[in-house]
């Protein structure tokens, strides 16, 4: 079992930062693909950025430009840095861990809220 605990949402002024990180237990990490995840009240889980085991990275047209994923292998932790935050942006944040079509684990999610 794979678990997933994110951390570092809050509620941030529009223009702001935040970084959230996501800490997974385990031995898959370094050999699976790490993403971020976004569902706001009434809208569908969306894509924010993924990650690749080889560290190859892709956004959502939405945030490109403005938010970075990474991952730290040695800690087996996968960031998000987000910068100039918009209102648009208040959502619940998911992890998110896939290994081919072994594993798909999600983490409990953090509230990020972007004020205007």
């Amino acid at each position: 079992q794979v678990q997933l605990v994110e951390s570092g949402g809050g509620l941030v002024q529009a223009g702001g930062s935040l970084r959230l990180s996501c800490a997974a237990s385990g031995s898959i990490f370094k050999i699976s693909a790490m993403g971020w995840y976004r569902q706001a009240p009434g809208k569908q889980r969306e894509l924010v950025a993924a990650i690749t085991a080889g560290g190859s990275t892709n956004y959502a047209d939405s945030v490109k430009g403005r938010f970075t994923i990474s991952r730290d292998n040695a800690k087996n932790t996968v960031y998000l840095q987000m910068n100039s935050l918009k209102p648009e942006d208040t959502s619940v944040y998911y992890c998110n861990l896939r290994l081919g079509t072994s594993r798909n684990d999600w983490g409990q999610g953090t509230q990020v809220t972007v004020s205007s």
